[in-house]
């Protein structure tokens, strides 16, 4: 705190005081100010004084004055018209109309569409998928305008709402330039992209009906397609029929036609990771070029994938079965993924069986789910602590072995029961419905069955607890997604199949870990007191919220730029 040195003169009117100080540092400027109550600070023209009981000023604080500028205002050159001083000497309307920074720039511009796979054309060759007014579609319309805008400095740029159907679409650019002596000037206008139809050559050779390069064919040589269904579930999971032209059913497989060699690789792998099989390649030449020496060949990938399904029941090698932990011969396929998952009605006993180790110990299903009957349990006994022999295998623990007597549906009217081990004894009880196979009715072709000491074929092999199907699937409040395909020969039974795969998902927690479960808004699940109670669910946890993109009119929106 410093004392300020200077002369004062004083004058008292009631109960203010007037007061004239002249600053030894601003000798040429006198400030007066009124003092309501001495000894408190005052604020005058950026000088803070604090007046004490003698009247002595002190400086407390100092703040410059911002310096208040003098310049004037010029004529504008052309109309007259007070403004500011500039390089141009003119105003901005004068100069907007004298100087347009954006000629040479096109108003109106074509964007060339493919209708048939919904992509772009970016020059001078590549075709690119971009969504309406994405930062992708944004890049691409700038790239059409780059060389006429070299001479111009581009400071924004963006969309203008246009009808969705109206093949047009408006960007708002804004740019600038120094013109005239260094006055840089700024404009924003509108250009115009029309979208004109055009086809791409993948699109050209599909057309042409001479489009694929490389086929994956996939087959499997059973009754039922369970597998199958599993195996779309996972390829839309994983997208990998997006790289495919076009995707083929057929009665016993699926056909995927790729236009590069390299996709139908990608697919061929994900396969072998995915289900037990074995595959074949070939080639054929199309054409032969004898000048630059190359050739043109169509490749074949062939799969097959093992000939056994989840709830077939099956007879194994004794060499396989010793191999396996000792375990029964006669077993039942708990379900099939990158393995073959079997489980013993008569032990527990586990096993996974994978590609290479089947192709070399081959086995059948012994029956078809066609031949599969309804059964009603007429007792059930658990087997508890039973003991296995040397060498014996996993035993599972999902699973609880009873001994169970059933009798069939068709022969009520009758006496004859059947007495047998089951591995459903956690799920089994009096009075519930059942499917099985029935061993000692049926005659079996089997080279390893035929073989077997008939005391060790049981009587009847149950495979799954039976419930109402119309009442699941009234209460069924989920769905799956599906592959775009072309079907040729399909049989009628095709969606009892499929029901059959829906209700393996709901009764199996393992099986649905790999696939995307979806809940259906559309489908209010039924509930009723006459529902099958502890019949199978599937929980809203497991399910994945269906996302559907709609644009301003209410119909399908674009689809989002994939990779």
């Amino acid at each position: 705190m410093k004392q300020l040195h200077s002369g004062k003169r004083e004058e008292r009117t009631g109960s203010f005081c007037h007061q004239e100080v002249v600053c030894r540092h601003h000798p040429a400027h006198a400030f007066q100010f009124v003092v309501e109550k001495r000894g408190g600070p005052q604020r005058v023209d950026g000088l803070t004084f604090y007046l004490t009981a003698t009247s002595k000023p002190f400086i407390m604080e100092y703040m410059q004055a911002p310096a208040t500028s003098s310049q004037g205002n010029i004529l504008c050159c052309t109309c007259g018209i007070p403004i500011p001083p500039n390089p141009a000497n003119m105003c901005v309307s004068c100069l907007r109309t004298t100087v347009d920074i954006s000629e040479g720039i096109p108003k109106q511009v074509n964007l060339h569409f493919c209708k048939q796979c919904e992509r772009y054309l970016q020059p001078p060759a590549s075709w690119v998928q971009c969504a309406l007014e994405s930062r992708e579609l944004l890049a691409l319309c700038l790239k059409k305008l780059k060389g006429n805008m070299t001479k111009v400095r581009l400071i924004d740029a963006g969309f203008l709402w246009t009808e969705p159907h109206s093949k047009r679409i408006k960007l708002k650019v804004t740019i600038q330039k120094e013109v005239m002596n260094g006055a840089i000037l700024q404009q924003v206008f509108v250009v115009e992209f029309v979208i004109q139809g055009q086809m791409c050559d993948d699109c050209h050779r599909v057309e042409a009906k001479d489009f694929w390069n490389s086929v994956v064919q996939v087959r499997q040589k059973t009754s039922h397609k369970k597998t199958f269904y599993y195996l779309e579930q996972l390829i839309l999971k994983h997208k990998l029929h997006q790289n495919a032209l076009n995707i083929k059913e057929i009665h016993d497989g699926i056909d995927f036609y790729y236009a590069t060699k390299q996709h139908a690789q990608k697919m061929v792998d994900f396969l072998q990771c995915t289900v037990p099989c074995r595959s074949k390649t070939s080639q054929r030449l199309i054409s032969h070029d004898i000048h630059s020496n190359t050739f043109n060949y169509k490749s074949t990938y062939s799969i097959e994938i093992v000939p056994v399904c989840k709830d077939n029941v099956v007879c194994l090698s004794p060499r396989l079965a010793q191999s396996l932990g000792n375990m029964g011969q006669v077993c039942v396929c708990a379900r099939v993924t990158s393995t073959i998952h079997l489980i013993d009605p008569n032990t527990l006993q586990i096993a996974e069986v994978d590609g290479g180790t089947y192709w070399r110990n081959p086995f059948s299903s012994l029956v078809s789910p066609r031949q599969l009957e309804e059964f009603i349990v007429m007792d059930t006994e658990v087997i508890r602590n039973q003991k296995l022999g040397a060498g014996a295998g996993i035993r599972s623990n999902k699973h609880t072995l009873a001994e169970v007597w059933v009798q069939k549906t068709s022969e009520m009217d009758t006496a004859q029961q059947y007495h047998c081990r089951t591995h459903l004894g956690h799920l089994l009880n009096i009075g519930d419905m059942v499917q099985g196979f029935d061993f000692a009715n049926s005659n079996v072709n089997d080279e390893f069955l035929n073989k077997m000491n008939p005391s060790h074929i049981p009587d009847v092999v149950l495979i799954k607890k039976s419930y109402n199907r119309s009442k699941r699937v009234k209460r069924r409040n989920w769905k799956l997604k599906e592959m775009d395909k072309d079907r040729e020969g399909m049989a009628p039974e095709d969606e009892r199949q499929y029901q059959d795969f829906l209700e393996d998902l709901e009764e199996d927690e393992a099986l649905r870990k790999n696939v995307n479960i979806f809940r259906d808004a559309s489908k209010i699940p039924v509930e009723s007191d006459t529902d099958d109670e502890g019949a199978p669910r599937i929980s809203l946890m497991e399910m994945l919220e269906d996302l559907s993109l709609t644009d301003a009119t209410g119909g399908e929106g674009a689809d989002m730029l994939t990779e």
